[in-house]
């Protein structure tokens, strides 16, 4: 137990879900026709096989993601393995919220209902999505790509820029609809060449919400450097670099060292 009362980043694992199986896949590669798609890791594991790993070392708080249809089943396998302790995303609505709940899911996540299919922010259907799951268990997914002055929200498998900032105010604005944020750095994703800093640097400074950041996380220092730049606010998903996932770059047991060294 840590005598340091400041708060510290935490190590979110995650689970990303392709066709029914558990992938690392390079940001942004990812489309309908499945050309020029990247993939760091494809694992003969089934989904539960990483969850128990996550539930026995104390990990709650990480993601399930389906990317595109047919991972319905792996879904609520991962679910079933661990009851109340993982988040989903990946094509979730106003009408399969409740049923995500209800399976075990911890949290729903949502990216591109709250927006028209041309990329336009859509208040009244973020507003169901709040009635339907309730503000505690909707985490809003606002991945983004890099654009001239910022970043700007990308839906559809990030090929799609929105008319949504990322800013502080932006933040402000859809801090009372949820209980936290996740957002991906898409240029980066899946590259371990480095995350997006200065995105951190801002997600720390708001910190009116829990924030999960994720891309580029190549090395353990990178965990230390998302703590230091976020201000103990920003917590760290790691995925192609994880061992887990046949990377090299970081340790899982190093991760969970780190979360219950510094666990309050």
């Amino acid at each position: 137990m840590s005598n340091d009362p400041s708060p510290r980043a935490r190590f979110r694992p995650c689970l990303d879900l392709h066709d029914g199986r558990v992938k690392q896949i390079v940001g942004g590669t990812l489309s309908d026709d499945g050309a020029g798609l990247r993939t760091n890791f494809v694992s003969e594991h089934p989904p539960r096989y990483f969850v128990e790993k996550y539930r026995a070392d104390g990990l709650p708080g990480g993601h399930v993601i389906m990317l595109g249809p047919g991972n319905g089943a792996a879904a609520h396998e991962a679910l079933a393995a661990w009851p109340g302790g993982l988040q989903l995303g990946g094509g979730v609505t106003e009408t399969t919220a409740g049923t995500w709940l209800e399976a075990g899911a911890s949290h729903v996540i949502v990216t591109s209902r709250i927006f028209s299919p041309e990329g336009t922010f859509l208040p009244g259907r973020l507003a169901s999505l709040v009635a339907a799951a309730g503000r505690e268990r909707l985490v809003l997914d606002l991945s983004c790509r890099r654009t001239p002055g910022g970043w700007t929200v990308a839906m559809n498998r990030w090929q799609t820029l929105t008319n949504l900032p990322v800013t502080a105010a932006v933040l402000d604005d859809l801090a009372d609809s949820c209980a936290e944020f996740l957002i991906h750095a898409a240029d980066v994703e899946g590259r371990m060449a480095g995350m997006d800093e200065d995105l951190i640097r801002l997600l720390g400074q708001w910190g009116r919400r829990p924030v999960t950041y994720a891309g580029g996380a190549a090395t353990l220092d990178d965990l230390r450097r998302c703590d230091e730049l976020g201000g103990g606010r920003v917590d760290l998903t790691i995925g192609s670099a994880l061992d887990l996932f046949g990377g090299s770059g970081i340790r899982y047991a190093d991760c969970v060292a780190w979360n219950h060294r510094n666990a309050a």
